[in-house]
């Protein structure tokens, strides 16, 4: 059943509420909202695990997410840190069904106040992040798809400074310049932004390649370096 606009604004309006009045040293269990929207996620497990396929799974998710949104958007707007089981669910919700932007937004937060992940996480928070993101561009530019270019950039620019595998960090930048070499070769690309794209593309994959030699990303150099040498001005004389 859809929820009225005034009663999701109400669950926006307490969820800050609650979330202001916990500090980094606290958690979230005792409030009221959190402990009635984590009651429901135990329901909504329930009913993820009677799925065995992780495309139904992810088509679930997508359905219930929304009951959870506004109480998100409340914590990002006033929380003060405190560990919020809910709050990083909903992360790991977001990159299971594609909202990468809803993703990010939770991860700034997350990785700000440095909150732990579900236990069932080996990964940290960066590392989940940046290879959740780059695995899902490699699979659309496999399939000749488009990824949203500015989703992974800023996948890159938030994981900077977190620790994570070589190999983990050359995925990301793999996507990067795989998304950009294809963005280079497009018809309707004008000649000064397909020569930007072939030269951050040529960057990112040297890097990729730098930090895990086996990537998968040297065939994309090797054709990236061809482009830029038949784009570049003839030498005088």
């Amino acid at each position: 059943m859809a929820v009225s606009p005034s009663r999701r604004h109400q669950m926006r309006v307490r969820a800050a509420r609650e979330s202001s009045q916990r500090g980094a040293d606290r958690l979230m269990d005792g409030a009221g909202l959190y402990e009635q929207l984590m009651m429901q996620l135990q329901a909504d497990r329930l009913r993820l695990k009677q799925i065995q396929s992780g495309e139904g799974k992810a088509q679930l998710k997508a359905e219930l997410i929304g009951q959870y949104d506004d109480y998100v958007a409340g914590v990002l707007d006033s929380g003060q840190g405190a560990e919020d089981a809910l709050l990083t669910e909903m992360l790991v919700w977001n990159l299971d069904i594609g909202r990468y932007d809803h993703a990010l937004n939770i991860a700034r937060y997350v990785l700000a106040y440095k909150l732990p992940m579900p236990d069932r996480f080996a990964r940290t928070t960066g590392c989940l992040v940046a290879e959740e993101i780059a695995e899902a561009a490699l699979a659309e530019l496999r399939a000749s798809e488009d990824f949203p270019q500015d989703v992974l950039l800023a996948a890159a620019e938030l994981t900077a400074g977190e620790d994570m595998p070589d190999e983990v960090r050359a995925k990301l930048h793999l996507a990067i310049g795989r998304g950009l070499l294809a963005a280079s070769e497009r018809p309707d690309a004008d000649a000064a932004s397909a020569a930007a794209s072939l030269e951050q593309a040529i960057t990112h994959l040297k890097r990729a390649i730098e930090l895990h030699g086996s990537c998968g990303g040297k065939k994309d150099l090797e054709r990236a370096e061809r482009l830029h040498k038949k784009q570049a001005p003839p030498q005088a004389g």
